[in-house]
């Protein structure tokens, strides 16, 4: 996909601003192209000073100025006002042509490139979108205050509930006691910390790997909390292609460090495939970087076209 998309000759630098993480695409003329990986996105901070930062620090030892950028961004919420602000702020300099658009849609690019369907992008967050024929649709995406469902930072959120349910006895006895415990040994005082906490939604999401990992292991608590994940990522994947009226064997893609569990990427298609019978699951043709890439060469006509903001110069 990336090779196809640089075919013009023009330099690009494809972003890809996750939580998790920022990989960057230094894509030069000539073919070659280098990668670079910073810091995930503080979507509860401003992002242009992040994203400038991260423009700066990836071209800093580059060769060549980009003609074009694009970012995929996690948290973002005015596409026109952030490319504004970017294509006028000097670490742009020299670019005569930013694309911007939410992470979902570089998610999408990347797994499923121009197929009709749904991709779930689960990580300390989660966004799903789908596409159809004529119109795609976001479905959740919306934060881990307002949404987040089945995301990284909401089965550690029930990870914790679980161990002081537990504490209380308001809840089974859980093994997520004892990993609660390697970072506060005192239960009573383990909610103070965390809410002075300036990085508590990473702090929260930690949590995600060991219960999936206490799930395989057999714990009632953490497969619970794993299956009922699951059951909130199918949701939002059905809900996607209902809602963009995709074809009944559309494909469906799942990405992100919350499928590294089996429990939960089998429950996850159980639950899809009860919903919808003929979908097909299908492997991710790249990553959320080479769905960057491939921003840069969607035509106006397609789908995703009113979920990016492409300016120039």
């Amino acid at each position: 996909m990336a090779d196809a998309q640089h075919e013009s000759g023009s330099p690009l630098l494809a972003i890809d601003a996750g939580q998790t993480g920022i990989k960057t695409r230094l894509l030069r003329a000539d073919g070659s192209a280098h990668d670079d990986l910073f810091a995930g996105v503080l979507t509860d901070r401003p992002l242009l000073t992040q994203l400038t930062s991260v423009v700066e620090s990836a071209l800093r030892s580059a060769d060549v100025a980009p003609l074009t950028v694009t970012f995929g961004v996690s948290g973002l919420t005015d596409a026109d006002a952030e490319a504004q602000a970017l294509l006028q702020h000097p670490a742009l300099d020299g670019v005569d042509r930013v694309v911007v658009t939410h992470d979902s849609v570089t998610s999408f690019l990347g797994v499923l490139g121009d197929q009709n369907g749904a991709v779930v992008a689960a990580g300390t967050g989660v966004v799903t979108l789908g596409v159809g024929p004529e119109h795609s649709a976001r479905v959740d995406g919306w934060g881990y205050i307002m949404g987040d469902a089945g995301s990284g930072y909401w089965i550690g959120r029930a990870a914790l509930d679980a161990v002081m349910r537990a504490f209380d006895g308001r809840g089974p006895a859980t093994a997520l006691t004892a990993v609660m415990q390697e970072r506060w040994p005192d239960l009573e005082s383990a909610y103070t910390l965390l809410q002075a906490s300036h990085d508590r939604v990473r702090t929260v999401a930690s949590f995600a790997a060991p219960t999936a990992a206490l799930a395989a292991a057999g714990d009632e608590v953490a497969v619970r909390i794993c299956r009922e994940a699951a059951g909130e990522l199918a949701l939002a994947a059905t809900t996607a292609l209902r809602v963009t009226d995709a074809p009944a064997d559309a494909a469906v893609g799942a990405v992100g460090g919350v499928f590294g569990s089996e429990l939960i990427r089998s429950a996850f298609q159980d639950a899809v495939r009860t919903a919808c019978p003929d979908a097909r699951f299908v492997p991710p043709i790249g990553s959320g970087l080479e769905g960057a890439v491939a921003l840069a060469g969607l035509g106006a006509q397609h789908p995703l076209r009113e979920r990016f903001t492409d300016l120039t110069r």
